[in-house]
Parts: C-alpha cells; sequence; structure tokens
C-alpha cells in the first residue's frame, strides 16, 4: 500500500488523527469551520478558475477519468458549459465565446 504520510518509523497515521489536526490548526488560524474533504473542492474551484487544465487538475484529485472531473466541477470551468447532444446519454462540451 502507497503511503503519502506516516510515523516517523513507518507507522501508518490514523485517518481520524489528520482530520483531528487539520480541525485544530485551521481553529487556532482562525479560519472559519470547513471539512477536510471540503479543501478537495477548494483546490479544485480555485485551480479550474486559473485555467489549470482539466487533465491536470483531474490526476491531482485521483478522478477515475477526466470526464468525471469535467461532470463534477463544469460549473467552475471559466467559459465551459455542456450542452445535449443529439443522445441524451452524450455530452458534448463546448467552449463559449467570452461576453
Amino acid at each position: 500500500m502507497r503511503r503519502v504520510v506516516g510515523h516517523a518509523d513507518g507507522r501508518p497515521i490514523h485517518p481520524e488523527t489528520i482530520t483531528e489536526w487539520f480541525t485544530r490548526l485551521s481553529w487556532e488560524a482562525g479560519l472559519p469551520p470547513i471539512r477536510l474533504h471540503d479543501v478537495r473542492h477548494s483546490y479544485a474551484a480555485a485551480a479550474l478558475r486559473a485555467e489549470v487544465p482539466v487533465k491536470v487538475v483531474s490526476e491531482r484529485l485521483g478522478h477515475s477519468s477526466v470526464s468525471f472531473t469535467q461532470d463534477t466541477y463544469i460549473h467552475m470551468i471559466p467559459g465551459w458549459t455542456s450542452t445535449p447532444h443529439r443522445s441524451r446519454r452524450r455530452r458534448s462540451w463546448v467552449r463559449r465565446r467570452p461576453p
């Protein structure tokens, strides 16, 4: 199993411990309460609004496909919208013109 974070001696850190650290450090920094998982969405929103390629964001979030990232965050991608295709099951990704 691949681990990103662990104790100095190599033992794994329990996920609840990381959540507790995050909650405590956020509170000490005076930040509003936020779930650790919400940081993923904040990253995705900031990256997509900064026009980081969707493929890069998808890889960084560990999504199984770029289309999943597009479907989940399409409303955050500047200048992009989903429009119905002839088939109700397919979507066509169309770049909108700036206003």
